[in-house]
């Protein structure tokens, strides 16, 4: 096993271990009251006793994407985030994580859709929070839409999508939180100034501050930890392409129909040198 596949092995252990900044703050249930009423202020019944989180863990997602679900007064809530890249595949997300959530749900209830009677299910509420810049992004995407040009389908998925507002509410603070990160790594790299200074700008402007204040240590480590796992996956990606570009020297090599530099050109992982080791390697085995 390669230096690059253990390291690999060892973030998608830690991954399984720790939550993103999203899911940390919403597994609160004072934040997670806080957003659903943001949603549905209308609703004054709720309370932090009445939400029910069914956050699907490590199933789906293996906590590469921050999608959060929860039950209240009969609502299956589920809220992915779109980070700061915006792709209509996220509806895929979503309809897969909806599927997951009701399979979920009907075995904790002890409902069986195989049998005659009809099971009870909480009607589903979608929404998608978009961290980048709105520009001409639509309110509501639908998977017909986007996917089977407005279509008539057996199946549909229909997605409300938040963006940032001019509004104070827990969802808003956390996608300003998101953009004051992403402005820290332009001016600091990824290094923990950065995340420091997020932090730091973030209780200044009153942005998620309370919880900021509460959880700064793990907040430090959760986002240092990300970081970690991005240099790590950008190594291994690099490895894969280079044994890619080996395999094809090789049989380039083999043919004999090109020249040592002509190679080179076709390959961006592979020095000159290697070439003639690889080149050497192949005339002893021949």
């Amino acid at each position: 096993m390669s230096e690059d596949t253990k390291q690999i092995e060892k973030v998608m252990a830690k991954r399984t271990a720790k939550n993103s900044v999203f899911l940390d703050l919403f597994q609160n249930k004072s934040y997670l009251l806080k957003l659903y009423k943001t949603l549905h202020p209308e609703d004054t019944t709720a309370t932090e006793d009445s939400l029910t989180d069914v956050t699907i863990t490590n199933v789906l997602t293996d906590n590469l994407y921050n999608d959060l679900g929860f039950i209240v007064n009969n609502k299956l809530m589920i809220l992915v985030e779109a980070q700061s890249t915006w792709t209509v595949n996220i509806l895929v997300r979503v309809l897969l994580y909806l599927a997951q959530s009701y399979h979920e749900y009907f075995q904790r209830t002890c409902q069986d859709y195989y049998k005659s009677r009809k099971v009870k299910m909480p009607k589903p509420e979608l929404y998608v929070i978009f961290t980048g810049n709105k520009g001409r992004k639509p309110d509501n995407i639908s998977l017909s839409k986007e996917f089977f040009e407005s279509a008539d389908i057996d199946i549909e998925v229909k997605a409300k999508v938040i963006y940032e507002s001019d509004t104070d509410d827990i969802i808003n603070q956390y996608i300003i939180f998101c953009k004051v990160f992403n402005e820290q790594t332009k001016q600091h790299g990824m290094t923990q100034k950065a995340v420091t200074e997020t932090i730091r700008i973030c209780k200044d402007r009153n942005v998620l501050k309370e919880y900021l204040l509460d959880r700064e240590k793990e907040v430090v480590t959760i986002m240092m930890s990300l970081f970690d796992d991005e240099q790590i996956m950008k190594s291994f990606i690099k490895s894969e392409r280079h044994d890619t570009e080996r395999a094809m020297a090789e049989q380039l090599i083999r043919k004999g129909k090109m020249t040592l530099e002509e190679i080179a050109d076709c390959v961006s992982t592979l020095s000159f040198d290697e070439l003639k080791e690889i080149e050497t390697e192949i005339m002893q085995l021949a």
